[in-house]
């Protein structure tokens, strides 16, 4: 079974602001029909990773990946989604759970931002 996907932001009251990451985990989606992808919000926005990772749980996951979607490493990805983490880890003991690097730490990312301000 391949694991499932958290795709994890911060969140916004803008209802709109949700849409880039909804089109992330759809091009997975479209990609890869067997995997399972959900989004999960630090704040103003659920679900809360948490909350995400117990729906993909009870549904039997037992590997999930979480991809944290920040351009920088801020407190945020150094602090807070660690504690989470653990957070989750200590309720799901035997759960798999492997935290990507952030998006913006990708060199594939970085190579395409740059070829769009390019172009």
């Amino acid at each position: 079974m391949k694991p499932a996907i958290i795709l994890f932001a911060h969140g916004s009251r803008d209802p709109l602001w949700r849409l880039p990451i909804e089109a992330v985990a759809a091009e997975i989606q479209s990609r890869d029909q067997n995997v399972q992808v959900r989004c999960a919000y630090l704040e103003l926005c659920l679900p809360s990773l948490p909350e995400a990772a117990a729906t993909f749980i009870a549904e039997g996951v037992q590997h999930i990946r979480i991809f944290p979607l920040f351009l920088g490493v801020g407190k945020h990805a150094r602090e807070d989604l660690p504690q989470i983490i653990e957070e989750i880890r200590s309720a799901h003991p035997t759960v798999r759970l492997e935290l990507l690097p952030t998006a913006g730490e990708s060199p594939q990312l970085t190579a395409l931002m740059a070829d769009i301000a390019l172009t």
